[in-house]
């Protein structure tokens, strides 16, 4: 199944030392002449895969060698970029998210608007990496999120249909643990988990969630008496009620095996961890579904989609020629669109890239309908004041690990946006 053209949305970890030490300011001259791109990204679901592309697009490219660093999970990709800025070791590719990040990096971002596969962008995916009449981003995929669930447990424990409102979900929850499973594995100690995938839930189905944020701005609306966030914690509520032991100790690492292995019925990510539960469990019978803050099944019935991350070149690269040849490589061969479809199991943002489900997988798949079907919803935390996604985070784990309640918990949402706010 392919989704080309059919876009309607609205617009492990490497320790840091070892990280800092294996890449120099930009790129350089390896032996006998050869031109090392060094490439800093934070999808460390990918990071095996990537290394298969180093391998053959070096076979392909003599006289080029990339040098790959995959940081995340565990690690907070984001402070780790800034650091090494700051320490003068200035990749030649790395990876950020768009609207507001695209403004804190717009000063080392090379202009990519005359890129040959710019002309196979869908709009959507332009316009969070789009300033000043300019593109400066390079989309690797579409995303999306939800829960994940093992099918197998909810046969057993007699979950027949896909729970779409609060209610359902609370008696499949209590239908998986009569039948001796655990229905929840959380990942609260992961701040992107819960600052970025989570918080967006509210922000995302709010009746106009840009009006919503514009009015937050303005200080004409407010997170402590809005319906839409009591809904959203109550299902926070829902998954410690029953979620396993130690939420707040549980990492990504962790998560994906408990689920794998089928210790845990439900967890919350996205199809972009299908090739770390392969890696573990490639028998896995696994489905995506939504995650449900209220009784209204419609409203609830849909998944969080949009572009995670782009590839952008740093503009005063000595390799930025070099860097923009892999770039085109990746969207413009067989070979490159492979890596995209078939090894990375992504949903391409290119329109001249098709994906079928045995590329995709039963994520990847699923996601793909509720997308076809026009059940999915924005990604609105790349639009929230810079540090807030990381702030909320650790207000959530306050309020988890019991020492702030639900009314501090909202009021400190809303003051940590105040005291954010840029726009």
């Amino acid at each position: 199944m392919s989704i080309k053209k059919r876009m309607l949305l609205p617009a492990l970890a490497l320790a840091l030392t070892t990280a800092l030490s294996g890449c120099a300011q930009g790129g350089s001259t390896g032996e006998a002449g050869t031109k090392v791109i060094n490439i800093y990204q934070g999808k460390v679901e990918i990071s095996d895969q990537l290394q298969e592309m180093k391998q053959l697009y070096e076979e392909s490219h003599p006289g080029v060698t990339l040098n790959i660093q995959s940081v995340g999970g565990g690690t907070d990709y984001a402070a780790s970029l800034k650091s090494r800025f700051s320490a003068g070791a200035k990749p030649d590719i790395f990876t950020i998210s768009g609207f507001q990040e695209r403004d804190l990096w717009l000063e080392y971002l090379e202009d990519l608007s005359d890129q040959p596969w710019v002309a196979n962008m869908d709009q959507v995916s332009k316009d969070p990496m789009s300033a000043d009449g300019k593109l400066y981003g390079f989309p690797l995929n579409y995303e999306g999120y939800g829960f994940l669930y093992n099918k197998d447990i909810f046969k057993k424990a007699g979950v027949t249909e896909i729970p779409k409102t609060l209610s359902q979900l609370e008696k499949a929850a209590q239908k998986i643990e009569k039948a001796g499973y655990t229905p929840f594995v959380n990942a609260y100690a992961e701040w992107w988990v819960l600052g970025n995938h989570n918080v967006n839930v509210p922000f995302a189905r709010q009746k106009d969630p840009e009006a919503f944020m514009q009015a937050l701005d303005d200080g004409n609306a407010d997170i402590v008496n809005n319906e839409v966030f009591d809904g959203w914690l109550d299902l926070l509520d829902l998954t410690l009620k029953y979620g396993g032991a130690n939420p707040l100790t549980t990492d990504y690492n962790t998560q994906m095996s408990t689920f794998a292995n089928g210790e845990a019925a439900m967890t919350q990510q996205g199809n972009w961890v299908q090739p770390t539960l392969d890696g573990i469990n490639p028998d896995l019978n696994v489905g995506m579904m939504p995650m449900p803050i209220s009784e209204n099944a419609g409203e609830n019935d849909k998944l969080f989609v949009g572009v995670p991350t782009y590839w952008v070149i740093n503009k005063d690269s000595p390799v930025k020629e070099e860097a923009k040849e892999l770039l085109d490589w990746m969207a413009g061969t067989p070979e490159g669109q492979q890596f995209l479809t078939e090894k990375f199991q992504f949903i391409p943002a290119f329109t001249n890239i098709e994906a079928d489900p045995e590329d995709m997988g039963p994520l990847g798949t699923d996601l793909t309908t509720y997308i076809d079907e026009g059940k999915a919803l924005n990604w609105y935390f790349q639009q929230l004041p810079i540090g807030t996604p990381q702030d909320y985070a650790n207000l959530m784990q306050s309020y988890i690990a019991g020492r702030d309640t639900r009314e501090q918990l909202q009021e400190n949402l809303q003051a940590s946006y105040d005291n954010l706010k840029v726009r």
